[in-house]
C-alpha cells in the first residue's frame, strides 16, 4: 500500500468543483486577451465601484471594504500566476474592465458578457458535478410540467396497443357490397366478434378492429340500401383508415432523450405510452432578497418612495427559467439582516436586488466578504446591468447580485442566473440564432448592449423605452438583441436572446424546437 492517503469523496468533489470554476474563470482572461485589454485593475478584488446600484444611483465609491479577504484571495496566493500588478493572481474574475471611474480614474476589469455567461454555466455544472449529478425526483404527470427528463422516455407499450379505427364509419371484410350487422363497435369495447367476408359493422373512431377485417369505410364514403347492405362510393384499399398496432412506436422504443423539457405534448405522449409518473430533474431552489428602503409594495409612488417592480417580477421570471422560488424576502438596506439571511439560506441560488455597487447602502460586497464567499464575476461589460455579480457562497450554493434598476436586473437574470439555473435544471442550452435589425441601434463604446426587440417577419424591431430603469420596452418584447460595442446598423445580423415565454419564428423547424426550449 502506498504512503499516500486516499482523498475523501467530499474532498474529490470539492476539487472537481474548484477545477471546473477555475477553468470557467480562465475564459474571462482569454476574452480580455483577445480584446486587447490585458489584466488591468488594481490587483485587489473590488478595488473600485462598478457603478449603478439600485434605481437612480450612479457610479460611486472607491472600494469595497474587506473584499480582499476570503477564498478568492487564498486562491490567488495559491496560484503562481500573476495579475497585471505583479501580485500573485488567480485568473481574476474580480478585476474590472469598465470605463474609468469618474472620481478615481482607475480602470476596472469587468468580465466580457459572453465570458460571464460561460462562467455562470460552468459554475452550475460544477455544483451539479459536486453532488453527483442533477438532483432527480419522480413526480406524477400533473406535477411534471416544465421539468426536465432525467432519463429517456421509453414506450411502455405499443402505440396504438391494438388495431384501431381512424374514423367513424363501417369496418368491412372482403369485397363488397357488405351485409351490415345490427350492433356496432364502440371505443372501449374489448375483442369484438370477428368478421366474415362480405360482412360489415358500424365502428367508432378509436374502437378496436375485429379480427379478419379488411378496411374501414368512412361514414361519408359509403351508403346503405333498404335491405341493410353497404355500398362503397369509391375504391376501398386494404388497411384503409385502420391504425395498425405499433404504428407510432413499439414497446421499448425511445420516444424522447434525457434532458427533454416536459411540455403539455410530452405529458400527453407519456400518458399514452403508459406512464403515471416521470423521473425528472428537480428544480433548483432559489431565494430572493429584495433590498432597498425606498421601495413600496402597494399604492402610488410618493415622497421619494417608488414601487417595487422586482418583487412581483423576479419570482415568475425565475420559475420560467426552471427554478423553484422558495421565498421572497424584503430586507431593506439593513446589512445585518442581509448577512443573517445569506448565512441562513439553504437554497441552491440566492438572488439579491440592488446594493451591488459601492454606495453607502450597497451591502452585498461586504456581506460576501463576511461569509467568505468566492467572487466569480464582479461586474460585466454589458449595458444595462453592468454592476451584476456572481459568487459561490458555500459548497452547493451561489449568489447572483442583480442591479436594482428593473431592466438592468433583467439583464443580470439572463446573463448570470439563466446559465446557472439552466445547467442545474438539466435544460439544454438555446441554440444561438441571428436576425437582421430593422433599424440601427446605438452602441456603448466598450460594452455589449442588450436591447429589447420584437421579431416581425424576417426582422428584429428595436423597441423604445430601453433605459436601465424602464420595463415598458421589455414588457412588449420577444427577446433581447445582443449588440456589440459600437452599435449595429440597420440590416445587420444580431444574436437574439429569447425570453422564456417567447416564440422564435426564426427557427428552421417551424418553431417547434424554439417552442420547446422556451416553454415555461
Amino acid at each position: 500500500m502506498s504512503g499516500q492517503s486516499a482523498e475523501s469523496p467530499a474532498a474529490q468533489a470539492r476539487a472537481a468543483d474548484d477545477g471546473a470554476v477555475d477553468e470557467a474563470l480562465a475564459l474571462v482572461n482569454e476574452a480580455r486577451a483577445a480584446d486587447g485589454r490585458g489584466a488591468g485593475g488594481a490587483g485587489v478584488p473590488g478595488a473600485a465601484g462598478t457603478g449603478g446600484g439600485r434605481s437612480g444611483r450612479t457610479d460611486s465609491g472607491t472600494g469595497r471594504p474587506g473584499t480582499e479577504r476570503g477564498s478568492a484571495e487564498r486562491a490567488r496566493h495559491a496560484d503562481p500566476a500573476t495579475s497585471g500588478t505583479g501580485h500573485p493572481g488567480h485568473p481574476a474574475s474580480t478585476h474590472h474592465s469598465a470605463p474609468s471611474d469618474h472620481r478615481t480614474g482607475s480602470r476596472h476589469q469587468a468580465a466580457p458578457w459572453s465570458a460571464a455567461r460561460a462562467v455562470a454555466g460552468r459554475a452550475g455544472r460544477a455544483a451539479a458535478a459536486r453532488r453527483g449529478g442533477a438532483a432527480e425526483r419522480r413526480v406524477p404527470l400533473d406535477r411534471a410540467l416544465g421539468l426536465t427528463l432525467a432519463e429517456p422516455l421509453a414506450a411502455l407499450s405499443d402505440l396504438p396497443s391494438f388495431d384501431t379505427s381512424a374514423m367513424d364509419g363501417w369496418v368491412v371484410a372482403g369485397p363488397g357490397p357488405w351485409d351490415v350487422r345490427a350492433e356496432g363497435i364502440l371505443a372501449g369495447q374489448d375483442r369484438p366478434e370477428p368478421l366474415s367476408d362480405g360482412e360489415a359493422v358500424q365502428i367508432a373512431t378509436g374502437a378496436r378492429i375485429p379480427r379478419d377485417a379488411t378496411a374501414v369505410i368512412r361514414s361519408e364514403h359509403g351508403r346503405t340500401d333498404d335491405k341493410g347492405r353497404l355500398f362503397a362510393l369509391g375504391d376501398v384499399g386494404h388497411g384503409q383508415d385502420i391504425r395498425p398496432r405499433g404504428q407510432e412506436c413499439r414497446s421499448g422504443d425511445q420516444l424522447l432523450p434525457t434532458g427533454a423539457l416536459v411540455t403539455p405534448a410530452v405529458l400527453g405522449l407519456a400518458a399514452a405510452a403508459g406512464y403515471d409518473e416521470l423521473l425528472t430533474v428537480a428544480r433548483p431552489r432559489v431565494e430572493v432578497f429584495i433590498l432597498g428602503d425606498e421601495l413600496l409594495t402597494e399604492g402610488l409612488p410618493r415622497e421619494g418612495l417608488i414601487r417595487d417592480a422586482l418583487g412581483p417580477m423576479l419570482p415568475a421570471w425565475l420559475r420560467a427559467l426552471g427554478a423553484e422560488v422558495t421565498s421572497v424576502r424584503r430586507l431593506g438596506d439593513d446589512p445585518t439582516a442581509l448577512l443573517k439571511a445569506v448565512r441562513a439560506s439553504d437554497a441552491d441560488l440566492v438572488v439579491t436586488t440592488g446594493g451591488t455597487a459601492s454606495g453607502p447602502v450597497d451591502h452585498v460586497h461586504p456581506t460576501l466578504s463576511r461569509v467568505d464567499a468566492e467572487l466569480l464575476v464582479d461586474g460585466v461589460a454589458v449595458r444595462p446591468g453592468h454592476p451584476m455579480l456572481l459568487a459561490r457562497t458555500k459548497e452547493g450554493q451561489h449568489l447572483v447580485g442583480l442591479p436594482g434598476n428593473p431592466l438592468a436586473a433583467v439583464s443580470g437574470l439572463l446573463t448570470l442566473a439563466e446559465p446557472l439555473l439552466r445547467t442545474l435544471a438539466g435544460r439544454p442550452e438555446q441554440e444561438p440564432y441571428t436576425v437582421p435589425l430593422q433599424a440601427a441601434v446605438h452602441g456603448h463604446p466598450h460594452d455589449t448592449r442588450l436591447v429589447p426587440v420584437v421579431v416581425r417577419g424576417e426582422d428584429a424591431v428595436p423597441l423604445r423605452y430601453n433605459g436601465p430603469a424602464m420595463l415598458r420596452g421589455i414588457a412588449a418584447a420577444d427577446g433581447l438583441a445582443v449588440v456589440a460595442p459600437g452599435g449595429a446598423k440597420a440590416g445587420q445580423e444580431v444574436e437574439i436572446l429569447d425570453l422564456p415565454w417567447s416564440w422564435n419564428p426564426a427557427g428552421d423547424d417551424g418553431g417547434a424546437a424554439s417552442a420547446e426550449r422556451c416553454f415555461t
